[in-house]
Parts: structure tokens; sequence; C-alpha cells
């Protein structure tokens, strides 16, 4: 993956994120949740959300050959969000992402860096120092399962 390009996300690539979010999940979180966690797990998200969240100027995307293979949003003291297409994963580009992510929650912000992580992904954070505080829950208010999440932080 040394060949990808990493720009920030623009307007239109709102699609293509909401594509990765969908099928990221489909496939690496399948076997950590139910079905149907799996499948409300979007809720009323479309692609105008993730254009909102473009439009904030935070996300980061990376471009191969023309084609977005994962991004990454952040805040201050936050990653916020980091998903790849499902046949990346485990390539190195979820850590390229993450490092710029945690670059950006840095800036404006001198304390902890802060991540609410899926169950599948907490090996991946802790890999790259993250600690676990504490299990909880996120739930899109839509009646559906909640999701089990984890509380993690990074040291400043």
């Amino acid at each position: 993956m040394d060949t990808v390009s990493l720009r920030p996300a623009r307007q239109g690539d709102g699609e293509a994120l909401f594509d990765i979010t969908r099928r990221s999940v489909a496939a690496l979180a399948r076997d950590h949740y139910s079905p149907e966690q799996i499948a409300s797990w979007m809720g009323d998200r479309s692609p105008a959300y993730y254009e909102d969240l473009i439009s904030r100027g935070q996300v980061v995307v990376a471009e191969y050959k023309g084609k977005i293979m994962g991004f990454v949003d952040s805040e201050p003291g936050e990653v916020t969000r980091l998903f790849l297409l499902p046949g990346v994963a485990g390539s190195g580009l979820g850590a390229r992402l993450l490092d710029i992510g945690i670059e950006n929650a840095r800036k404006g912000h001198t304390g902890p860096i802060k991540v609410e992580s899926t169950i599948n992904a907490e090996g991946f954070y802790r890999r790259h120092g993250f600690r676990t505080i504490e299990r909880g829950y996120f739930s899109h208010g839509l009646g559906c399962d909640p999701i089990e999440i984890v509380h993690m932080e990074l040291s400043p």
C-alpha cells in the first residue's frame, strides 16, 4: 500500500465514505456483533451524512488508483471514525490513517486522545498505544439493539 495517497476528503466523496463504512462493518464486525446489529448499524446515515462530515474539514481519505480505500475523521481530543475497505485491512493502511487522525486530534488539545472502538478493533487500537478505559454501548435510537463499544484513550 506504499502507492496509496492520503488527502483531505472533498465534497463528492460522501458516497465512497458511506460505502466503505457499510462494507467494513458488514465484513469486519460480523463475528463480534449480531446480524441484527450489523443490519441496523448505519441507522439513518446516508452519503449526505458523510458530505456533512467532509464539510467540517477533518476527514482524510486514502486513495489508490483513484479509488478511496479508507478514511479517518477526528476532532480535538478524539479520533471519531476510522474505516477501511475489508480487502485492505491488515495492510498497514489503518495505521497510517490512525497516525493522521491522532495528529489532527492533538491540534488544539493537550490531554489524552479518545476513541470509541468497536469490539473487533480493540486489539488494533491497543497495538497503537491506546488503553481500554471501559466498555459501553452506542445506539442510533432506532429501536435496534445497542452496539457494544470500547472507550479507549492514548496518553498525551
